[in-house]
């Protein structure tokens, strides 16, 4: 029983995590028209300590893409520098949408994980009851 309480625990970690990926990857889609934004990353990190399961995760830091921004072209825009250019977001909308659907097939294999766990349980309560 004890193994099916760490298996949700594992994966409603996996669901937690996954879950602030799209919020990041929702943030940088939205903002990929905005002059001078950076594009957010995060990584994962284990839980080492503490009164968790060994093997959860949980969200590492935020960090800024620190590629270039793209040097757009519009003299007409109030952001252009002399030369008419000022500079966009680096966002890519193609890398964007490949990581929602990684984080959104992710986000459902832990939580079918956690639904046949969640089953599971409930079989073994209803023998330990007859």
């Amino acid at each position: 029983m004890n193994d099916l309480i760490k298996t949700l625990s594992l994966s409603a970690s996996g669901m937690n995590a996954q879950s602030a990926r799209l919020r990041h990857v929702s943030e940088n889609i939205a903002n990929a028209d905005t002059p001078g934004y950076r594009r957010k990353t995060m990584g994962f990190e284990q839980v080492k300590q503490g009164g968790d399961t060994p093997g959860t995760v949980r969200p590492g830091p935020v960090k800024l893409d620190q590629r270039d921004l793209t040097r757009i072209f519009d003299p007409g825009n109030p952001l252009a520098d002399e030369t008419g250019h000022y500079d966009g977001s680096n966002v890519d909308l193609v890398v964007e949408i490949a990581d929602a659907r990684e984080a959104q097939r992710s986000y459902e294999a832990n939580l079918k994980m956690f639904d046949q766990a969640r089953q599971m349980t409930s079989s073994l309560l209803d023998l330990l009851r007859r």
